[in-house]
């Protein structure tokens, strides 16, 4: 990116490269937490009680929230495989985003850099890009333990269950003995048993959920798990999100037995908007899910961080969020080099975290090609904290429209509202230039 662009629209320079060369070996665990990196799918910002939500019970990453840090204004792509490639490589969709369920082996990941710096890295979950048994390897993650390696062999469907009775791959093998058991429980065991015997050493664990994508199905808290644990119904939401809460419980709970919570970063994100059948209410009111939309409730997602005695307790955070802002964020955390030639789009939010103010971004920025690099279809906004520009003109006041219904009409852009737009406009002209010269 070129600098002065950059500083002209309120970004940081997109490179970001934190030097360890210099550090000794020992002194380099001391100043490398572990770090948890949690991504629910399907998860919009109306899901959690801490951020008023009223539909769903979520008293763990409540408590997360009430210790550490929760951010108001963290925005996702619309869909899952869009979001995991950004918030991966720390870049914008339209530089690397190839095809859904796929992410190019060219690309340099989060595991990557974390493993180079010194850390064991583990993946659990969803994975859902491709590459075969060797992709999440690739992607620089040691070991796994993950469902969807493989989505389609000649045409047919071969994922199996991510729930009850499920398909698991790990470190390459399918799992045996899987009938009875869920498939959720199944990834905190061996994150846990991970965390167990890496306890000695930072270790680096990203988990992408399959909860709480549908199928809608019970959990093992749900009384129909006893006789019907494939029952279909959208009143299962509730429980796969409050099992969801008990799951990330169950990883605290281990940190806490092997003493090592105040060492442990934990980041807990959503990957996109709530599926669109599903209503929830928030602060007094009902709002449908918007997964695959580019409206608030499509690309609004929860987001909390907690670091006992790092992470001021009970902050509360309105700075924006940008999902390519992730990759630099655990680098500077975990004392990892970025290389120079690797140029992101992201920016750290590593001194937010510490109570600082730091350099929060002016906006945020989404493109999204839904199944592929499809450019007849290119569907991409920039917003603020309260106003939203799309690439076909139409510019919403998110804070008094969250539903988007009614553009703001031409001849009532006055005043500040057309420097607002302006800028905005500015970066949606620009920024495709300025990132590919």
């Amino acid at each position: 990116m070129k600098k002065i662009l950059l500083k002209t629209l309120g970004v940081s320079a997109s490179v970001l490269a934190i030097p360890n060369s210099n550090i000794q070996a020992q002194d380099q665990k001391i100043n490398q937490p572990n770090i948890i990196l949690i991504m629910a799918d399907d998860l919009g910002y109306e899901s959690l009680s801490c951020n008023g939500g009223q539909s769903y019970e979520t008293p763990e990453l409540d408590r997360l929230a009430n210790t550490g840090a929760r951010f108001v204004h963290c925005y996702s792509q619309p869909l899952c495989t869009p979001s995991r490639v950004k918030l991966m490589t720390g870049k914008y969709n339209f530089r690397n985003y190839k095809a859904f369920r796929y992410l190019d082996p060219i690309e340099i990941t989060f595991g990557n850099i974390m493993k180079e710096a010194g850390y064991s890295t583990y993946i659990a979950g969803k994975w859902q890009l491709g590459n075969g048994i060797e992709g999440p390897q690739h992607a620089g993650f040691d070991d796994y333990c993950l469902w969807q390696i493989y989505s389609r062999v000649a045409g047919k469907d071969v994922r199996g269950s991510r729930y009850a009775n499920p398909k698991i791959y790990v470190n390459g093998k399918i799992l045996k003995n899987t009938k009875g058991k869920y498939g959720p429980d199944i990834f905190v065991d061996y994150i846990n048993k991970f965390i167990q015997e890496n306890k000695n050493d930072p270790f680096f664990v990203y988990f992408p959920m399959a909860l709480t994508h549908n199928p809608f199905e019970p959990t093992p808290a749900s009384e129909e798990w006893k006789y019907n644990r494939h029952r279909k119904d959208f009143s299962f939401f509730k429980d796969m999100v409050e099992y969801m809460d008990y799951s990330i419980g169950r990883i605290v709970d281990k940190l806490e037995e092997l003493g090592l919570r105040e060492n442990t970063l934990i980041i807990f994100i959503g990957d996109n908007g709530n599926n669109k059948n599903i209503m929830s209410k928030i602060n007094n009111k009902w709002i449908w899910g918007a997964k695959a939309q580019m409206t608030d409730a499509g690309t609004h997602v929860p987001m909390i961080v907690n670091w006992p005695g790092t992470i001021p307790s009970g902050l509360v955070s309105d700075d924006l969020i940008d999902f390519s802002d992730f990759l630099p964020t655990l680098a500077q955390i975990g004392n990892a080099d970025i290389p120079e030639e690797l140029e992101i789009d992201g920016q750290s939010f590593y001194p937010q975290l510490l109570g600082e103010k730091g350099t929060p971004r002016e906006w945020v920025f989404v493109h999204y090609w839904e199944y592929g690099r499809n450019f007849l279809k290119t569907r991409e906004f920039v917003r603020n904290k309260r106003f939203k520009l799309y690439n076909n003109g139409k510019f919403f006041d998110i804070m008094n429209d969250p539903m988007e219904r009614y553009p703001i009409p031409e001849k009532s852009i006055t005043g500040d509202f057309v420097k607002v737009k302006q800028k905005l406009q500015q970066v949606l002209e620009n920024i495709k230039l300025d990132v590919l010269n």
